[in-house]
């Protein structure tokens, strides 16, 4: 007799090689989190623990047929996206999320932890003016929030500024992750005045922690998917990526992953 299936999330991003970070990290998180994984891929990455050596965009066509294969048939109960690349794959998969009826999670990915660009600049406005509009919850870094808003945010005082910035732009709530700035690992869960929510993290002495973004982000969208209410999505997601920053394992010669597996060891 066959099992009923998990909830399904679909991720919509770029391939790792190293398997620390992108579609690879995205599947690992998800699976690790008890819902199915399934993705659009947007763009290959030639990337380890040095860096990204190239990457290689599909054509706009190539995701739109991935999209449509898994939601016309499979369905979803949520959706994440990362890296996008260019100005004309933002369109296309902003266009696609918004005939979707399912939360959105939009990691709206510019670099990476190495300091690689992952999204040209000229596509900063596109992801500002289309793609944050139809999303349920966007998850910046503090980079990302300064290239979306034009706010730098230089200690805790300032996160919320750049939180009701960001939902001016059209997302439902955004979480804008403090992970950069001295101290704890603090990150503001912001959905209007009545929905302010800190999250607050011991900081690890870990320097490996590549693919962090992408696998809070679909920690998220598992929860989500499994029906949780969106401030609770956030902090069971946020336990889940702490305990992976803590599991972090050097891979290579530079930087390691965050350990997606780290409840079963």
């Amino acid at each position: 007799m066959a099992s009923t299936a998990p909830p399904r999330v679909l991720t919509v991003a770029g391939s790792d090689s190293g398997g620390g970070a992108g579609i690879q990290a995205d599947l690992k998180a998800m699976l690790a989190l008890g819902v199915h994984g399934m993705s659009v891929i947007t763009a290959v990455t030639a990337q380890n623990s040095l860096g990204v050596q190239g990457y290689w965009e599909l054509p706009a066509e190539a995701v739109r047929a991935q999209f449509r294969s898994v939601v016309d048939d499979i369905g979803v109960q949520a959706v994440k996206t990362g890296m996008l690349a260019s100005v004309e794959l933002v369109e296309t998969v902003a266009e696609l999320l918004a005939g979707v009826d399912a939360p959105v999670v939009v990691d709206p990915v510019g670099v990476s932890k190495h300091g690689d660009a992952l999204l040209v600049a000229e596509a900063v406005a596109t992801v500002r003016e289309k793609l944050l509009p139809v999303a349920t919850l966007a998850t910046p870094n503090l980079h990302e929030v300064t290239q979306l808003t034009g706010l730098a945010v230089e200690d805790e005082s300032q996160m919320l500024d750049a939180a009701k910035a960001l939902v001016d732009l059209g997302p439902r709530w955004a979480l804008v992750k403090g992970g950069h700035l001295p101290g704890e690992a603090a990150d503001l869960l912001y959905g209007g005045p009545d929905e302010v929510h800190w999250f607050r993290a011991p900081r690890y002495d870990n320097r490996h922690t590549h693919g962090t973004g992408c696998t809070l982000a679909s920690a998220i969208a598992a929860g989500l998917a499994k029906g949780e209410p969106l401030p609770l999505a956030v902090a069971s997601a946020k336990e889940y990526i702490t305990g992976a920053i803590a599991g972090g394992f050097a891979l290579g010669a530079g930087i390691g992953p965050v350990d997606h597996a780290w409840r079963w060891r």
